[in-house]
């Protein structure tokens, strides 16, 4: 188990205490360093602290397969780091995260939902995600001013639909732009005749970016990587 961000160790007991044969925590505030060596000792040989940044980490580095990670992120970096974890997200078996509802539900979104838009393509492109549970204001100490969601997130053993990460950020980017306009319009950004690029994909110029599931998109990605001003 990989845990970022444990703090003082609340999280990563409760780990240990259920059979965690072994649990990385990666920890950049070293004020909680103490707290977790002395909760090393408790469970010696199954807790190994890792002090640095997991911005600027890879947490696959630290331990062979099979792993997970969990972790109670925190909200102002969940999105960069899930995103960074997305790029070999095969080295893991699951991430269990606790995030924002908000960002959760983005997670989990479907075509036409309003919380449908980038994030929602590429975490559903490259794995299953689905919301657990609820943990309310009133669980934290202290409380913060949102509701959060534990989250679930399952690697696909293929994508869902061939693609090139790079172009279906680039699409994805553009279309959700202008979510509200047509894609003969919002993807007018990505610098390239439109009409044939939508033609090439199986897609209607008239369609709005919050409308294409996950397989429209990437067959967008595969339309724009054909294009010479794409490379």
């Amino acid at each position: 188990m990989i845990e970022i961000g444990p703090g003082p160790g609340g999280l990563t007991r409760a780990l240990l205490a259920s059979g965690a044969r072994r649990v990385i925590a990666i920890e950049r505030d070293r004020r909680c360093l103490a707290a977790l060596g002395e909760l090393g000792a408790a469970y010696p040989g199954r807790l190994d602290v890792v002090a640095g940044d997991a911005l600027e980490l890879d947490p696959a580095m630290f331990s062979e397969k099979p792993r997970k990670i969990v972790a109670n992120l925190p909200y102002n970096i969940a999105t960069p780091l899930l995103l960074g974890w997305l790029e070999r997200v095969g080295e893991y078996q699951s991430l269990t995260l606790m995030l924002q509802r908000e960002v959760a539900e983005r997670l989990t979104a479907c075509p036409r939902s309003k919380s449908y838009g980038r994030l929602s393509v590429l975490v559903q492109w490259l794995a299953e995600a689905r919301i657990l549970f609820d943990v309310p204001a009133r669980a934290f100490v202290p409380p913060p001013k949102v509701t959060s969601s534990v989250v679930a997130i399952l690697p696909r053993a293929e994508p869902l639909a061939p693609a090139r990460r790079p172009m279906l950020e680039r699409v994805t980017a553009a279309a959700f732009g202008q979510r509200r306009k047509m894609l003969r319009t919002s993807l007018k950004p990505l610098g390239l005749a439109v009409d044939p690029l939508l033609a090439g994909a199986g897609v209607a110029p008239t369609a709005r970016a919050e409308e294409l599931t996950v397989a429209e998109f990437c067959a967008l990605a595969r339309a724009l990587d054909g294009q010479p001003s794409s490379v």
